[in-house]
C-alpha cells in the first residue's frame, strides 16, 4: 500500500507550503502534475478495485454489439466508450485511462476554484480518489464532471450549463441526475424562474434517463435488502462535513451562491444519515451518497476555527485525512481488493 501513502505524501506537502488564495490566479502545473498522478494510477491499474470483474465482462460485453446497440444501453457514455476502444483494439487499461482522465480533470478543476486548492484535493485522496475513482469507473467519471458543473456554478452561476454538464454525467451514471436538484436550488435567481427552469431540466432528466429503471432500481437495491459494508461510516464522513458547516457556516467564506449550494448538500447529508435507519438497503443511501462527497472537499479545509494559523489548521486536516486513510487501508473489510496495488504494465 506504499503507492497509496506516497500520493498521500505528495498531497499533504503541497497543502503545508501552500497559503491560501485571497484572489483568482493562474492554474499551478505542480498540482496539475499531480492530477496527472491521480490519472495514471487510476488508468493503470491492475485488478484493482472490488468491482474490476465485471468491469471486465462489460469490456468483453462490448466487443459483441455495435453503436446503435451500445448507444441504446443503460449508462449509454461508458458502454460506447468502451465499443469505440474495442474498435481501435485497445485493452481495458485504456477505458480506465480515459475514465480517470475525466476524473481527475474535474478534480483539479474544483480543487483550484477553493480557497486551499491542493489541501482540497488531499481531503479527496483517501476515499474519493482511492476507493470511487479506483474501483466504481462509470460513478467517477459522473462525479468529475459534476464536479466541473459546480466549478462552474462557483464562478458563472448558469444553470443552463449545470444542466449539460449533468446530462453528460449522467450518459456514464443516471443516478448522476440526482445532483442536479442539489445545485439548481441553491441558484440565486428569482423563485418563479428557479421553479420554472428546475422543474423543466428535473422532468427532461428523470425522463431520459431514469423512468425506465425506476422499478428496477427499487427491485434490485430496496426489495433485494443490499447491504454495504461500511456505508454508515462513509455517510458518516459526509454528515461530518454537514456539521462542520452547519456550525461554522459564517467563518468560511462562502459566496452567498456557494453558500446556499453547499447549504443543499448539507441537508441532505443528514437525510442520508436519517435514510440509513428508514430504507432496508444501505447500499442504496451509500450510493446516493457518493453524489455528497463534494460537500467534504468545499466544507473541510475551511473549517478550522480562524483563530488558528493556517499552517495548525493543514496539519489538523492532513491527519484527519491520514486517520481515514489509514482506517480503510487496513481495516476496511474490502481493502484486500485494493491492496497490494499492481500496475499494469508489469502483471
Amino acid at each position: 500500500m506504499l503507492i497509496y501513502w506516497l500520493l498521500f505524501l505528495f498531497f499533504a506537502l503541497g497543502a503545508f507550503v501552500e497559503q491560501p488564495k485571497r484572489t483568482s490566479r493562474s492554474s499551478d502545473p505542480l498540482l496539475w502534475l499531480g492530477g496527472l498522478l491521480i490519472c495514471l494510477m487510476i488508468g493503470l491499474r491492475y485488478h484493482v478495485g472490488a468491482d474490476w470483474i465485471p468491469y471486465e465482462q462489460m469490456f468483453s460485453f462490448a466487443d459483441k454489439i455495435g453503436f446503435a446497440r451500445a448507444i441504446s444501453l443503460n449508462d449509454p457514455g461508458y458502454f460506447v466508450l468502451n465499443w469505440a476502444v474495442q474498435q481501435l483494439g485497445g485493452e481495458l487499461w485504456w477505458v480506465n485511462l480515459v475514465c480517470g482522465s475525466v476524473f481527475s480533470w474535474g478534480l483539479i478543476r474544483f480543487a483550484e476554484a477553493q480557497e486551499r486548492p491542493w489541501l482540497t484535493v488531499l481531503v479527496a485522496v483517501p476515499y474519493l480518489i482511492i476507493v470511487v475513482g479506483m474501483a466504481y469507473s462509470r460513478q467517477a467519471v459522473s462525479i468529475g464532471i459534476i464536479l466541473v458543473a459546480l466549478t462552474s456554478y462557483i464562478k458563472r452561476g448558469s444553470l443552463l450549463r449545470v444542466v449539460g454538464y449533468i446530462f453528460i454525467a449522467s450518459m456514464f451514471h443516471k443516478t448522476a441526475v440526482l445532483a442536479f436538484p442539489l445545485i439548481a436550488f441553491g441558484a440565486g435567481r428569482s423563485a418563479f424562474f428557479n421553479a420554472i427552469l428546475v422543474a423543466g431540466a428535473t422532468f427532461f432528466l428523470y425522463n431520459y434517463f431514469l423512468s425506465e429503471d425506476v422499478e428496477l432500481l427499487v427491485t434490485n437495491y430496496i426489495v433485494a435488502k443490499y447491504s454495504s459494508q461500511g456505508a454508515a461510516i462513509r455517510v458518516a464522513i459526509d454528515v461530518a462535513a454537514a456539521a462542520a458547516f452547519f456550525l461554522r457556516r459564517r467563518e468560511l467564506g462562502f459566496s452567498p451562491g456557494e453558500y446556499l449550494l453547499w447549504r443543499n448538500f448539507s441537508l441532505v447529508a443528514v437525510g442520508l444519515l436519517i435514510l440509513l435507519f428508514v430504507v432496508p438497503s444501505s447500499t442504496a443511501v451509500d450510493r446516493l451518497a457518493l453524489y455528497i462527497i463534494p460537500l467534504q472537499l468545499a466544507v473541510l479545509p475551511r473549517a478550522w476555527p480562524r483563530r488558528f494559523s493556517d499552517r495548525s489548521a493543514t496539519v489538523g486536516v492532513i491527519l484527519y485525512s491520514a486517520i481515514i486513510q489509514f482506517a480503510w487501508l487496513n481495516f476496511a473489510v474490502h481493502a484486500r481488493f485494493w491492496v497490494p496495488y499492481k500496475l499494469w504494465p508489469f502483471e
